[in-house]
């Protein structure tokens, strides 16, 4: 008898576990079952939709239109543009691991050809491209499940395939993993890919596709998404001091690989080709295959404006593959001071020995006292310190890239905008002796006296011939006077 309640005993302590145990079973059965259903978040880049935060899969509704349009490739250049959503590149899609995602593409009745949609993301023939060839005003509905978690390139694949993704067919398609990605304070999509067209960098009008230039691997343009100045100026994504950026990165190409690089930051992370597990700390430059995609964490640590490029940087500077993240907050003089001298250098001898003098700039161009003599010699050495990298020693700039400061219309037409363009800086199209140039020059951290004085040296060198700029002209430019 006493065993049989010992038994008994036994039994009731162990009931409680076993029940806990089989309900712990189910509900992580249950996690892993499809649960309801939902209507995907699709966003234009650089937005990108929330994290999800349920803890179980479901069924996803993806809804995207394929239409070509024409849009903007850079200031007074159209292109016909094939998109996903309307825009380049594709709208982002945000998923979760073991969802069930049943994808509806409707190609707009307006559109020239067929399409159709290869999804990296999906385990299946074509990614999805068989079952998705969808003729003008017709849809298509295809389902796959999310097996694998990732940042994955989806792209249109119908015949001839490398057409179709050169007139911007691509997109990203984010998979999370079940548990989530780490929480950040901001995430923006970046997509690169180039343009091969057959007139010019610059040229105006609506461009055709050069298949010629496509086959040559020499495009004209090199863009962050689907256009020049896409991320510049006031289209520049923002941040403030502290917070940590996540960039989702991706490559349409069709051809060139990227050397992502954001200046002035480190990246902390690096999710290399589009994996969830951070593989990489502490990186410069890492590249984005075409075709690929990579993710970047980085938390910002002084306020600024961080220029993103591809390193390959002619490509940035010349074919427009540059963007900003502009971040606000105090400065942190510890870890960055911003200029803390400015001194001219006059050489050394053969033994190392450097001679360095303050330079006189004190003087301002407005006192009667001071001579032209030593007003030009001043404005020289800054002239040659600041500004000869870009525009030459000559004044004659590079042919294409930089304008010319010398026999300069555009210079010598409006003093006040030149003093302007100094102390702010200048982005976009301008028309210089009646030839268009198209860049970024950032604003000269120069005080006003050295203003007026690099300026003047500038209005009376190589062929100008325009007065003094005065210091109180440099006060009133710039107060907006």
């Amino acid at each position: 008898m006493k065993r049989r309640l010992s038994g008994y005993k036994l039994l009731s302590f162990l009931f409680p576990i076993l029940i806990v145990v089989l309900f712990a079973r189910c509900d992580t059965a249950n996690k892993d079952e499809i649960q309801g259903e939902e209507i995907a978040i699709l966003t234009d880049a650089p937005n990108v939709p929330p994290p999800i935060t349920r803890d179980h899969p479901t069924k996803v509704i993806v809804n995207l239109e394929v239409k070509e349009v024409i849009r903007k490739l850079s200031d007074g250049v159209e292109y016909t543009y094939w998109t996903f959503g309307g825009k380049v590149p594709g709208k982002f899609i945000r998923i979760r691991e073991g969802d069930q995602v049943e994808f509806n593409l409707q190609n707009h009745p307006s559109s020239k050809l067929p399409h159709n949609i290869d999804l990296h993301a999906v385990t299946g023939q074509g990614g999805g491209a068989e079952a998705s060839f969808t003729a003008p005003g017709h849809s298509s509905k295809f389902s796959f499940k999310a097996l694998n978690p990732g940042l994955y390139v989806y792209h249109c694949a119908t015949a001839p395939v490398a057409l179709h993704i050169a007139n911007g067919m691509y997109g990203l398609i984010l998979v999370e993993p079940k548990e989530g990605l780490p929480k950040v304070d901001k995430e923006y999509y970046v997509m690169q890919s180039e343009f091969y067209t057959q007139g010019n960098y610059g040229d105006p009008g609506l461009q055709q596709f050069s298949m010629q230039k496509a086959i040559d691997e020499n495009p004209s343009y090199v863009v962050f998404n689907g256009a020049v100045n896409s991320m510049v100026g006031d289209n520049a994504v923002k941040a403030r001091k502290g917070e940590t950026i996540r960039l989702f990165l991706g490559n349409g190409g069709p051809n060139l690989v990227s050397s992502f690089h954001v200046i002035g930051e480190i990246f902390d992370l690096v999710y290399g080709e589009g994996g969830v597990v951070a593989n990489q700390k502490n990186v410069q430059t890492t590249i984005v295959p075409a075709g690929g995609s990579a993710i970047v964490q980085f938390k910002v640590d002084v306020p600024g404006t961080f220029i993103l490029v591809d390193h390959s940087i002619f490509r940035a500077f010349n074919k427009g593959a540059i963007g900003m993240i502009k971040v606000a907050g105090e400065p942190d003089k510890n870890i960055y001071s911003g200029k803390q001298a400015d001194e001219i250098y006059l050489g050394g001898d053969s033994e190392g020995d450097n001679d360095i003098r303050q330079p006189e700039l004190e003087i301002e161009p407005s006192d009667a006292n001071t001579s032209i003599e030593n007003i030009m010699d001043t404005g020289k050495q800054i002239f040659l310190q600041n500004c000869a990298s870009c525009h030459m020693a000559d004044g004659k700039g590079l042919e294409n890239v930089f304008p010319p400061l010398a026999n300069s219309d555009f210079l010598m037409k409006d003093k006040n905008r030149s003093i302007n363009i100094v102390k702010k800086g200048l982005n976009g199209p301008i028309t210089v002796n009646g030839k268009q140039y198209n860049g970024l020059m950032p604003p000269v951290n120069i005080s006003d006296p050295q203003i007026s004085a690099v300026l003047t040296y500038v209005r009376n060198s190589w062929g100008n011939n325009g007065g003094n700029v005065t210091v109180e002209e440099v006060k009133k430019a710039t107060e907006g006077k």
